[in-house]
């Protein structure tokens, strides 16, 4: 096995494991300390089936499933693989979605910070995926907070910030929720801007995501232009790295660390990506 970082604030490839076959002790201490150190990794060619791919993702942890399947009753979009969430454009013949997000742009955000225990991670495994398109992008949150100017640092401090609960990363609105244009009545839980691991003392930004965020306590024009301010700076292109997908591909980050994003893709191309999530901690400042 071998580890090669991407150059960037973050991300690294792994080379030389075949993940369909469970990983040798060393491998999978190693392989967490990657993780730890680079908040992404991505393995090549990996032929794996669901079976294989939870087994893999619970090296990191246990699996909790996926959100409610926005389509339909609920129901997960492989039966017989609940814990498995299905990201894709494609319909069936019955022109039934058979995965989540479609084909749009995915605006920066972290997964499920609106809950009381966001994910801690989560790992895609790319089925089919457009060569040159729906790239991936991350940001470290660590690095971002590290190198926050002091006149935003001091604009957050004991401020909080509010997590939308009404919309997923696509922008579509989720069942049972009313869409509501003014940010301050966002329905969702009210984030610290800085998060910190009690196992581990680090920190960095917590800020979800941008569409209908809102500063308690701020009138809105100020709410607006410290977010805005706060979204521009931890999404520099010095704090990103881009994966740029392959069919096989494993993809896996650290998910209160780094905010991620998808780029659009052509809707006529097929995109199906497998993903399983690793059960995070409560948050805490």
């Amino acid at each position: 096995m071998e580890i090669n970082a991407s150059g960037r604030a973050l991300g690294a490839e792994v080379t030389g494991l075949d993940l369909s076959k469970p990983l040798a002790d060393g491998d999978e201490k190693s392989l967490r300390a990657a993780w730890d150190e680079h908040l992404v990794l991505f393995f090549r060619g990996q032929d794996l089936t669901d079976m294989e791919l939870m087994a893999f993702s619970k090296t990191f942890g246990e699996l909790e499933a996926p959100g409610k399947n926005p389509y339909g009753d609920g129901s997960p979009f492989i039966p017989e693989f609940p814990l498995i969430n299905v990201i894709s454009n494609v319909k069936s013949d019955e022109g039934k979605p058979i995965g989540n997000l479609g084909d749009g742009e995915a605006v920066w955000h972290a997964d499920m910070t609106y809950v009381a225990n966001p994910p801690k991670g989560a790992i895609l495994h790319g089925w089919e995926v457009p060569v040159g398109q729906g790239d991936t992008q991350f940001s470290n949150l660590i690095l971002a907070l590290e190198e926050l100017p002091a006149d935003l640092r001091k604009a957050i401090e004991g401020r909080e910030c509010i997590h939308d609960e009404s919309h997923n990363s696509a922008g579509m609105l989720r069942a049972g929720y009313e869409e509501i244009e003014d940010p301050e009545k966002t329905p969702g839980p009210h984030r610290p801007f800085i998060f910190s691991d009690p196992m581990t003392g680090r920190k960095a930004l917590m800020l979800g995501r941008r569409p209908h965020a809102y500063v308690p306590g701020l009138p809105l024009n100020e709410s607006e232009q410290l977010l805005d301010a706060l979204w521009a700076h931890a999404t520099q292109e010095k704090y990103v790295f881009t994966h740029k997908w392959q069919k096989g591909d494993v993809l896996m980050w650290q998910n209160l660390w780094v905010l991620h994003r998808r780029d659009s893709f052509d809707p006529a191309a097929r995109r199906v990506l497998h993903r399983t999530q690793i059960k995070g901690e409560a948050v805490s400042a």
